[in-house]
C-alpha cells in the first residue's frame, strides 16, 4: 500500500502518495478498480435529495409508556419513599423499531426533565457488552464531572449517583445486553427516569415496566414506506402499498430500506418490488421467521447496488462503534472523500444508515451481523486487513492534524497543519477540538479494535500515540488523564502480546504516574517495579533511568525517606555513567531534599552543593537559584550561619538574573 510515510509521533515524512487528494490509493479487489463513475454518482446523489423523515405510529405504545411513568410503583403501594428512579423497557428485536421508539419518547419527554437528555449504547457494534466502567465514565463527562484516572467500576457507579442526585435527568440505555448493565447504572434519584431498550426482560431490575414492539399497523407502515418512497407512488395503488406492508410483516427496519429501493427507482412501481421480494430465493434469514422480512428486504436493496458501492457498505462493518464519516468511508473503501460522502449519502437515503451529528453516519444493529457475513463470505482476508489498515491510517493522518491545529497561530505546527490536504486541515483550534470531542468515542474503539485484531501492531501503536498527543494538546494533561489511562492500557497490551520490553516499561510508568496522581499509590509503585524489571531485561538505561526516580518518587511520597534516597542514589549512578547533566542536576537536588526530611543534613548539604555546580555547567540559571537555597538551609542546619548568607545572596541574585533571562526570552522590557 502505497501510503505517505509517517513517524511514530504521527509527523508526515514526505508528500501524500499517488490516489486522491487525501494520500489514500485505489483500493484493489473493488468491483471498478476503486473508480465510480458517473451512473453511480448520479444513483447516489438522487437517492440523497429523498425528503426528510420523521417518526411513524406506535401511538399506542407512546401513550402506555407515559402513563408507565406516573403508575404508582412497589414502593409506593407499600408506603415508602421510591428509592431509585422508574425504569421503562422497551423489548424487541432488531430491526423492530424499539430505538426509534426509546428516541420519540425521550425526545416528547424532555421538556419533563431540565437537567438533559443522556443516551449510551451498551452494546459494541460487534454485539460484545460494553464495559460499564466506560459507559460510566462516558455519562459523567456529559455531566461535566471528571472521574480519576483507573477508577474502577464500582467508584465511578457511585460517582455517577452522586452527580444525578437532586436532578432530573432522561437517561436512554440503548442495546441493553443484560440487567446487571442497567443495575449498575440505575440512578438512587426518583427525579430520574431510566428508558431502557433490550432484546428481552431484564430479570433482577426492581419495578421494570416492560413495552415490547412488534410490527406497525398498517396506516403507519404505509406512512414510513411513503417517507422513503414519495406519496404518489403509493397512494395511486393503496392495495399494493398494504400488500408490500404485509409481505414485510410491518418491520420498519425491512420497510424503510424497501421504500429506499423504490426511491431510487421512479419508474417501478409498488407491485414491482412485491414481485422482487417474492422472486428472492432462501436464504436462512427465512428459517426465522422474526429475521425474514429484514433479510429479504436488505438482499433486495444490497443486490441492486454498483459493486463498488455495494462493497463500501460491507466494508462499513468495520467502522469503530459503528460510526462513519467520508474519511472513514473512503479509507476503507479507498476512493476520495467526495466519493465517501456521497455514498454515506445515498446510503442514508436507502435507509441503510442513519444521520448523525456533523456528518457523521451510524450503522443500524440489525443490519450489522449481516452486513459482517458478507464481509466474511466476499472479501479476502488480506484485502479486510487493507482496508483496516487504511482506515487506520487515515485516522492516524487527521490525529495528527488535529494536535497541529492546538497550537498557536503562526507557529511551525500551524505551517504543518497548513501544508496538509484540505479535506485534513482545521480551520480553527476550536473546530479541532469539538472533533475531537465528538469522535472520541470512535477513536478510542478504534485503538481498541487494532489492538484485539493484533494483526496491525504497529499502526495500534501509531494509533494510540496519536491520539494521545491529541488529547493532550487539547486537554492538557490533567484534563486528558482519564482517557489516557485507558489508551496507556491498550500500549501495555500490545506490548506484552508481542513481546515488547521497553514499550512495556513506557506504559507502566505512564500508568503509574497516572495511578499516583489518583492517590493509588501502592499499585504506582508496582507499575513502576514492574517498569524497571522490564527497561533492564532490554538493557535500556534510559527507561531504567526513569523506573528508578519514579520508586524514589513514590518512596518520597510515602515519607519514608531513606528509602527515597536509595533509589534516587542508583538513578543517579545510572545518569552519572550516561553523562546526563540535566538529570544529575535534578537528582542531586532530590537526594538533598529527602536528605533534610530524614534529618541528615551534612549529606544534604554534599547534595545540594553537587546540584547547584551541575545546574552552573548546564546553564540553567533557575535551578542554580533553587540548589543554592536549598544549600543555605542545609548550611543553617549545619550550623555555617556566615555560609548560609552568602548562599542565600547568591540565590537571589540567581534568581534575578533567570527572571531577566526569562524576560528576554519573551521579548518583555526589564
Amino acid at each position: 500500500m502505497a501510503e505517505q510515510a509517517v513517524d511514530t509521533d504521527g509527523e508526515p515524512l514526505g508528500e501524500p502518495a499517488d490516489g486522491d487528494a487525501d494520500g489514500v490509493p485505489p483500493a484493489r479487489g473493488a468491483g471498478d478498480g476503486g473508480v465510480w463513475s458517473g451512473a453511480t454518482r448520479a444513483v447516489l446523489f438522487a437517492a440523497a435529495a429523498t425528503v426528510g423523515r420523521g417518526f411513524a405510529g406506535r401511538r399506542r405504545e407512546l401513550l402506555a409508556l407515559r402513563a408507565d411513568i406516573d403508575r404508582a410503583g412497589l414502593d409506593t403501594i407499600a408506603g415508602r419513599k421510591a428509592a431509585r428512579s422508574r425504569v421503562l423497557l422497551i423489548a424487541g428485536r432488531p430491526g423492530w423499531g424499539r430505538t426509534a421508539l426509546a428516541e420519540e419518547l425521550a425526545r416528547r419527554l424532555a421538556d419533563d426533565y431540565p437537567d438533559g437528555v443522556l443516551q449510551a449504547r451498551l452494546m459494541t457494534s460487534a454485539g460484545d457488552p460494553v464495559p460499564t466502567e466506560r459507559t460510566a465514565r462516558d455519562l459523567l463527562v456529559r455531566l461535566g464531572v471528571t472521574a480519576p484516572p483507573g477508577a474502577d467500576e464500582d467508584e465511578l457507579g457511585e460517582m455517577l449517583r452522586d452527580a444525578l442526585a437532586g436532578k432530573r435527568v432522561l437517561l436512554l440505555l440503548d442495546d441493553v445486553a443484560g440487567a446487571e448493565q442497567v443495575d449498575a447504572l440505575l440512578p438512587d434519584e426518583p427525579g430520574c427516569l431510566v428508558i431502557a431498550v433490550s432484546r428481552g426482560p431484564l430479570t433482577g431490575v426492581p419495578d421494570v415496566r416492560p413495552c415490547t414492539v412488534g410490527g406497525l399497523d398498517v396506516s403507519a407502515a404505509v406512512g414510513l414506506l411513503a417517507q422513503y418512497a414519495g406519496p404518489t407512488r403509493i397512494t395511486c395503488d393503496p392495495v399494493a402499498a398494504q400488500s408490500l406492508v404485509e409481505e414485510c410483516a410491518g418491520q420498519p427496519a425491512a420497510l424503510v430500506l424497501v421504500g429506499g429501493w423504490l426511491a431510487a427507482r421512479p419508474k417501478d412501481s409498488v407491485a414491482d418490488v412485491i414481485e422482487r421480494l417474492r422472486e428472492l430465493p432462501p436464504s436462512d434469514g427465512d428459517v426465522d421467521r422474526g429475521a425474514r422480512p429484514l433479510a429479504r428486504a436488505f438482499r433486495l436493496a444490497y443486490g441492486s447496488l454498483p459493486p463498488a458501492v455495494a462493497r463500501m457498505l460491507r466494508l462499513l462493518a468495520l467502522a469503530p462503534a459503528g460510526s462513519a464519516d467520508a474519511h472513514t468511508a473512503s479509507a476503507l473503501a479507498g476512493c476520495s472523500v467526495a466519493d465517501g460522502r456521497a455514498a454515506l449519502e445515498g446510503f442514508a437515503a436507502y435507509g441503510m444508515l442513519r444521520p448523525r451529528e456533523k456528518g457523521r453516519y451510524e450503522l443500524p444493529g440489525c443490519l450489522d451481523p449481516l452486513l459482517r457475513e458478507l464481509l466474511e463470505a466476499t472479501e479476502r482476508p488480506a484485502e479486510v486487513e487493507l482496508a483496516r489498515a487504511r482506515m487506520l491510517e487515515r485516522t492516524v493522518r487527521q490525529l495528527h492534524a488535529c494536535r497541529l491545529a492546538a497550537e498557536p497561530p503562526g507557529s511551525p505546527a500551524r505551517k504543518k497543519l497548513a501544508a496538509l490536504p484540505g479535506s485534513l486541515r482545521f480551520p480553527s483550534a476550536v473546530a479541532a477540538g469539538e472533533w475531537l470531542d465528538s469522535r472520541l468515542p470512535a477513536l478510542v474503539e478504534a485503538a481498541r479494535m487494532a489492538v484485539e485484531v493484533g494483526e496491525v501492531d504497529t499502526l495500534a501503536r501509531r494509533l494510540v500515540a496519536a491520539l494521545t498527543h491529541a488529547l493532550t494538546a487539547h486537554r492538557g494533561a490533567e484534563g486528558a488523564a482519564p482517557e489516557l489511562y485507558g489508551l496507556h492500557q491498550l500500549v501495555l497490551d500490545v506490548a506484552r502480546r508481542r513481546d515488547l520490553p521497553v514499550e512495556r516499561a513506557a506504559a507502566l510508568l505512564n500508568l503509574g504516574d497516572l495511578d499516583a496522581g489518583a492517590g493509588r499509590i501502592d499499585k504506582a509503585l508496582a507499575r513502576y517495579k514492574g517498569a524497571l524489571e522490564a527497561a533492564r531485561s532490554a538493557g535500556d538505561p534510559y527507561t531504567t533511568g526513569w523506573a528508578l526516580e519514579s520508586i524514589g518518587g513514590t518512596y518520597q511520597e510515602l515519607e519514608d525517606w531513606n528509602r527515597a534516597a536509595d533509589w534516587y542514589g542508583r538513578a543517579l549512578e545510572l545518569r552519572l555513567s550516561r553523562r546526563d547533566l540535566a538529570a544529575e542536576a535534578r537528582l542531586y537536588a532530590r537526594l538533598g531534599t529527602v536528605r533534610g526530611y530524614a534529618g541528615r543534613w551534612a549529606e544534604a548539604l554534599r547534595d545540594w552543593r553537587a546540584a547547584a555546580a551541575a545546574c552552573r555547567r548546564a546553564g540553567d540559571l533557575e535551578g542554580y537559584a533553587r540548589a543554592l537555597s536549598g544549600t543555605a538551609k542545609a548550611q543553617e542546619k549545619t550550623g555555617r550561619s556566615k555560609e548560609a548568607l552568602r548562599s542565600w545572596s547568591e540565590a537571589a541574585a540567581a534568581a534575578r538574573r533567570a527572571d531577566e533571562q526569562a524576560r528576554s526570552q519573551r521579548g518583555e522590557a526589564t
